[in-house]
């Protein structure tokens, strides 16, 4: 089983990937925990390229075949391989972030990147992603009350956020199968329980 967490950065994905997998460990589950990109010896030198803002000059589509260039890595190195295993796999972003990011918030024909996000992964998608909105303002004050330093990433101003967040809503209305919507301005632990509930009501697998 495969579930992926997405959302914009402070939007509170990680946090929760990591509660579902702390609590999908202490059901006697085998569980790996991942973060895009990286993962892997060489996902993780491209991390670095891309989160540096010394890089400032990168193109877009450099952008895009860096970041699909490490999540190829991880799904032949890494994601297969444990899949394979019947491992629970939790990634932190997946190939929705390359289509909101880069597709929406870079402006690349969207086409061009699904083709793009289909070849770096063999067609390979999560059975379930879940989208934490929120919204661009709660984000800000989020992110200014954390103090941490932007990467190259978080450098795109308000109207680049304004369109990625778009970008995700679209996404979760043409693959609401696939995708789910989560409110990430619940409480940590009320989002916990929404999250455990969804999953152990939709894969039999995750039951006790």
């Amino acid at each position: 089983m495969f579930i992926s967490f997405e959302g914009l950065d402070g939007s509170g994905k990680t946090t929760q990937a990591q509660l579902l997998a702390e609590t999908l460990r202490s059901h006697g589950k085998e569980v790996l925990f991942l973060r895009e990109p990286g993962g892997t010896e060489i996902s993780e030198r491209i991390r670095e390229i891309l989160l540096d803002k010394k890089h400032l000059r990168m193109t877009q589509m450099s952008e895009i075949l860096l970041f699909s260039a490490a999540r190829a890595q991880l799904v032949s190195e890494v994601i297969r391989p444990a899949l394979e295993r019947g491992t629970i796999v939790i990634s932190d972003r997946y190939v929705d972030s390359t289509t909101a990011y880069q597709g929406f918030g870079r402006g690349l024909d969207l086409a061009t990147v699904r083709a793009i996000n289909a070849a770096a992964t063999g067609g390979l998608l999560p059975h379930k992603t879940l989208f934490i909105d929120v919204p661009i303002d709660e984000l800000i004050m989020r992110r200014e009350k954390s103090g941490v330093p932007l990467d190259r990433m978080e450098i795109g101003g308000r109207e680049f956020f304004e369109r990625i967040r778009e970008g995700y809503l679209t996404i979760c209305k043409e693959e609401s199968k696939r995708v789910v919507l989560i409110d990430g301005l619940e409480e940590i632990d009320v989002l916990q329980r929404e999250i455990w509930t969804l999953l152990n009501r939709d894969f039999a697998a995750l039951r006790t």
